[in-house]
């Protein structure tokens, strides 16, 4: 059944991020490696469709060659990440937050174009060499096609009234997402926008997504 967005609830920007002892201490260090090394960098990512994946694809579209490494999901991942076994993962912040606090894990920029409160301290790409990269997960709400109107807007207005709540904006943002409040329609065109953006990327690099 088709349906149809009445809110978004929050987003979290990708972050590119390295293990602690990877020499790389920047954005820009790790362009420079894959560039003198072409596929020599691994990249961990969580399997596509994921928007994970596709920040991986976009960042060696427009960066750098680098070899991607698909997994079933962030837990793996980052305990592979941990260990040295991929030099890069492209992961969204709350899974791996608690490791780049600790000094495990060291978060080189966030795919955005501003700064995440959960991670004031790393730069965005723009910030750290690489203009253009953008790539953020957002989490929202959709009801059935054909639901009508005044429920759709009073749904909206009830879970805005929860996610701008003071206690529920900061319990988001320490779990590494930042609260998105809008209109329906600013729901429905941000879907359409993203859709539009990363099926573009698809078609152009010829991806196959099964």
């Amino acid at each position: 059944m088709r349906r149809s967005g009445f809110s978004g609830i929050s987003s979290t920007p990708i972050v590119v991020m390295t293990h602690a002892a990877m020499p790389a201490q920047s954005l820009a260090d790790v362009i420079a490696l894959a560039r003198k090394e072409p596929g020599r960098i691994s990249a961990g990512t969580p399997p596509p469709p994921t928007v994970n994946y596709f920040a991986a694809e976009l960042f060696k579209a427009m960066a750098a060659d680098i070899t991607i490494v698909s997994y079933r999901g962030t837990a793996p991942l980052t305990n592979d990440l941990l260990g040295g076994h991929v030099d890069l993962a492209f992961n969204t912040i709350a899974p791996a937050i608690s490791n780049i606090r600790a000094g495990r894990l060291r978060a080189l920029a966030v795919a955005a174009t501003a700064r995440s409160p959960a991670l004031p301290e790393v730069p965005t790409a723009a910030e750290a060499g690489l203009p253009g990269y953008d790539a953020v997960f957002y989490y929202g709400l959709t009801a059935p096609a054909g639901t009508p109107q005044p429920i759709i807007d009073r749904l909206n207005q009830e879970l805005m009234r929860i996610v701008t709540a003071p206690d529920v904006r900061e319990r988001l943002i320490a779990e590494g997402t930042e609260p998105v409040a809008g209109t329906p329609d600013e729901y429905a065109a941000n879907i359409a926008r993203e859709e539009g953006k990363w099926a573009a990327l698809v078609r152009k690099l010829g991806l196959k997504i099964e």
